[in-house]
């Protein structure tokens, strides 16, 4: 095969390692021959409750629109959002999840001769993002697991324009609070956009809460990212959003792809921004799950990094081991060795059922 129209390709997109999402349940079934009701998927940090009934009634709705292109300004979600948040409809942009969102970032501010920062264990996409841009990537060191803010305020760099930071991380579940964040907005210059990727907002307990859109008010350079794929349970919708100054979402807009949100998602997202109860009901029921998956991982014997979202990042020794004999036993984790944690596993918190489920196959294969 002739690969030299490949070699024109940019020498820093053919470096790129692709994203690997979690094993689908129907790929190990045809592995493994097992019968897909009978595997537990506990790796992409889904909504195991799935979504409730007014967004179910919502998108039986929608489908009689199909044949239609959908609002390309999505302006049903925007209203909504604007309302909950109490922003201006120009202060917000929509995406084809959130990832789509930073992706939007990546593409408005980074290039060739800029520079981006990011922590070690921070989540995949902002590396990927940034190199696809051919941007130079800073990565700083962590600090238990965590973001050190100090460290990565000092990382930036002259030729800086984008610094990613999560909260709660992915893949750690770690935490950063309230005035930690504030006091590193503070440092940061205002040429450099800070993005605050927020998807696992909806998870944190009460006494750890925070009102990070009143910053946007007085940071120009905030960025806020947060998702419908996980507490409100659409992550197949693809459906996230971004707030930021009115100035920065307008840049952010004119790289989106037209209809980047389909209408199904719009209509979906609109109806669970109206079912908190549902929201409210899905947090305690991650929060019981996530402290027996420690306590079951404690009564093994293993160590944890303690997590504020909807997952628990577990240390196992041999992960990659470990990993396939849970396949065996039909049960689905993440192996996270491409973050630097070779010997640990991520595990979703899933129902009642699964985590037990999940428990019991650990278990024997520790022993195996």
């Amino acid at each position: 095969m002739n690969t030299d129209v490949c070699e024109q390709s940019l020498s820093y997109v053919r470096a790129i390692a692709p994203y690997q999402p979690g094993k689908p349940i129907q790929e190990l079934a045809r592995e493994i021959g097992l019968d897909e009701k009978n595997i537990v998927k506990l790796a992409s940090n889904e909504n195991p409750r799935g979504v409730g009934p007014r967004t179910r009634a919502a998108i039986e709705a929608a489908l009689g629109d199909l044949a239609r292109y959908p609002d390309g300004n999505g302006f049903d979600l925007k209203q909504a959002l604007a309302r909950r948040y109490g922003v201006g409809m120009d202060a917000i942009v929509l995406g084809n999840g959130s990832n789509d969102v930073l992706e939007l970032v990546a593409s408005a501010f980074l290039n060739t001769s800029r520079s981006a920062v990011f922590a070690q264990y921070c989540f995949a996409v902002y590396p990927l993002a940034t190199q696809a841009r051919g941007a130079r990537s800073i990565q700083v060191s962590a600090r238990a697991y965590g973001h050190d803010l100090d460290a990565m305020a000092r990382a930036v760099t002259g030729d800086t324009a984008v610094v990613w930071l999560a909260n709660p991380n992915n893949p750690t579940g770690t935490f950063c609070p309230a005035d930690a964040i504030e006091a590193f907005l503070k440092r940061v210059p205002e040429r450099v956009v800070v993005v605050l990727d927020e998807a696992y907002n909806e998870y944190l307990p009460s006494d750890r809460r925070y009102d990070s859109v009143r910053w946007l008010r007085r940071h120009a350079n905030l960025v806020i990212t947060r998702t419908f794929s996980k507490a409100y349970g659409l992550a197949g919708l693809r459906v996230g959003y971004a707030l930021a100054h009115p100035g920065v979402a307008d840049v952010m807009n004119r790289v989106r792809q037209p209809f980047n949100v389909n209408s199904v998602a719009i209509a979906a997202a609109v109806a669970a921004l109206g079912d908190m109860e549902f929201v409210a009901k899905c947090f305690a029921e991650n929060l019981a799950g996530l402290r027996r998956l420690e306590q079951g991982v404690r009564e093994l014997g293993l160590e944890y990094i303690p997590s504020f979202g909807n997952f628990i990042t577990v240390r196992v020794g041999r992960a990659a081991e470990i990993y396939k004999r849970l396949l065996k036993r039909g049960v689905i984790v993440r192996p996270v060795a491409g973050y630097e944690l070779p010997e640990h596993l991520r595990v979703t918190v899933g129902t009642p059922e699964e985590n037990e489920r999940f428990l019991t196959a650990l278990a024997a294969s520790l022993k195996d």
